[in-house]
């Protein structure tokens, strides 16, 4: 996958397209629900419920035309949130109000 979006370095999940990572979350939150509603426990019955959960979710998209391999890569969050940081120090910088001399 990292291949297929161009990810050099870093966690994939860095450069997963805001869909796909909601996609994953709902897939997750359903096992999480599932879990407790039908008093699964082990690894086998809880890994069966969340592959059957991700293959609907999957599916859900399909349906809607989303392909998640087939989606571009987002702009790696790291360097999105040094972006932003950057910009809110420039911002406070300009904000600040010059010293008067007393």
């Amino acid at each position: 996958m990292k291949k297929r979006l161009g990810v050099k370095s870093g966690a994939l999940a860095d450069h997963l397209p805001q869909v796909t990572i909601a996609a994953k979350n709902l897939a997750t939150e359903m096992t999480n629900f599932n879990v407790e509603a039908k008093d699964l426990h082990g690894e086998p019955s809880i890994t069966t419920e969340h592959v059957q959960n991700n293959r609907t979710v999957r599916n859900m998209l399909g349906e809607r035309g989303i392909r998640p391999e087939e989606l571009p890569a987002a702009e790696d969050i790291k360097k999105v949130e040094r972006r932003v940081a950057k910009e809110e120090k420039a911002l406070e910088e300009s904000q600040k109000l010059p010293k008067h001399p007393e």
